[in-house]
């Protein structure tokens, strides 16, 4: 287990919250779309173009995503940032969530530069984001949430930025 995971897998246990799958107890629609918003903003800013967004995902406990394009890259591939309604926690990935087996991955293959990586995670970590590495949140799930019976192997992924 990396530092990363060690410190971010007593945060994912602590939002875990069994009577409230979709969203949070206390979800503050408002305070997560501002920074949502501004993050967004950033990212245009950052890399010098506009991004798509889609926010508000419907029965899921994603609150949207936004894809830097892959012409404002340097590797020429795009990198979707998806923000969960829990803690606003974040994932960054190169091309699409599954992809790639992590941004280490995707590095090593020449698909993610390191200072388009840098930006963004510099851009998430500014805005209070805690970044969720894609490999943790890939690893199997045995917390007390009782997810959809359609998810075959639940993970983290599907506890904090899956489909209800």
């Amino acid at each position: 287990m990396t530092e990363n995971e060690a410190e971010l897998l007593p945060l994912l246990r602590e939002l875990d919250d069994p009577e409230w799958l979709e969203r949070p107890r206390h979800y503050d629609r408002d305070g997560i779309a501002a920074r949502f918003d501004a993050l967004l903003a950033r990212l245009e800013g950052d890399f010098a173009t506009g991004c798509a967004a889609w926010r508000d995902t419907q029965d899921s406990s994603e609150f949207g995503r936004i894809v830097v394009p892959a012409e404002a890259t340097v590797c020429g591939v795009r990198i979707v940032v998806c923000v969960s309604k829990f803690g606003s926690l974040a994932l960054v990935c190169a091309d699409n969530p599954g992809a790639f087996l992590g941004t280490d991955e995707a590095r090593a293959e020449g698909e993610l530069d390191d200072a388009d990586l840098t930006r963004v995670e510099r851009a998430l970590d500014d805005l209070g984001y805690p970044v969720v590495a894609e490999e943790l949140l890939e690893s199997d799930y045995h917390g007390p949430s009782r997810l959809p019976s359609h998810v075959q192997r639940p993970s983290w992924w599907h506890r904090f930025f899956g489909i209800f």
